[in-house]
């Protein structure tokens, strides 16, 4: 199952008079997922965005163990740039930039990333736990603009429950994803299948799919040579 839905600083667990906030999932997955991403990542040198960043815990981990990288945090949300920035400060790594406030769905970004000051490509992109809990048009907005923030062969990286050809791959995900549609009908586990063909018309091609705990996946695109 998907490791949260409530908005991080309104789920009951505490926020620090700084602003940090503290996901239970980020202390569940971020060895998992960067026991993966970290074999991906070996020789890159350049710029990695995370898209929907919540509480920042995962940028700052994966900044303390690759710090040859330069990691670019992003939300929408202003409780979470909060806490992003909180952690951001607490962590004092040099290669961990100020979040930026980017709205996936808008057709604008990565244009917004680049106002803001981030790069004009990167090697990759991470996104983890956002498509199933917002609208299609954030999934939409942030294949197109990876694609278009990627530099060639670049990677994006999803996390979350997926379905596969139609079909849950585990009845917890079934009962999460029924409880997401009834709570918003815009929101809901999406399709790999479709993620895929919606993907490739922005130039990203599927490449690994990696399954990881608690019945989610780690779903990597790369980036065509031209878009």
């Amino acid at each position: 199952m998907a490791d949260y839905v409530v908005e991080f600083g309104k789920d009951g667990r505490p926020v620090e008079p700084d602003g940090r906030l503290d996901a239970a999932a980020f202390h569940r997955n971020h060895d998992a997922i960067w026991s993966v991403l970290s074999g991906f990542l070996k020789g890159c040198r350049g710029d990695v965005l995370e898209a929907g960043s919540g509480t920042g815990q995962h940028v700052v981990a994966f900044a303390q163990a690759a710090r040859e990288i330069q990691w670019w945090p992003s939300d929408a949300n202003e409780a979470h740039l909060r806490s992003i920035a909180a952690w951001r400060a607490k962590a004092g790594l040099a290669n961990v930039h100020a979040p930026m406030r980017l709205d996936l769905s808008s057709p604008s970004w990565p244009d917004d990333a680049r106002a803001q000051g981030g790069p004009e490509q990167v090697c990759a992109v991470f996104c983890a736990n956002v498509i199933h809990i917002a609208p299609w048009a954030v999934a939409e907005g942030l294949l197109a603009g990876a694609a278009r923030l990627l530099q060639p062969g670049g990677r994006l990286f999803l996390y979350g429950p997926f379905k596969r050809d139609g079909r849950h791959t585990a009845l917890s995900n079934a009962v999460f994803d029924t409880s997401l549609r009834n709570g918003d009908p815009a929101w809901g586990v999406r399709d790999l299948e479709e993620v895929a063909r919606t993907a490739s018309a922005h130039g990203l091609s599927l490449g690994d799919v990696i399954e990881m705990p608690a019945n989610n996946l780690i779903v990597v695109f790369a980036r065509r040579e031209t878009v």
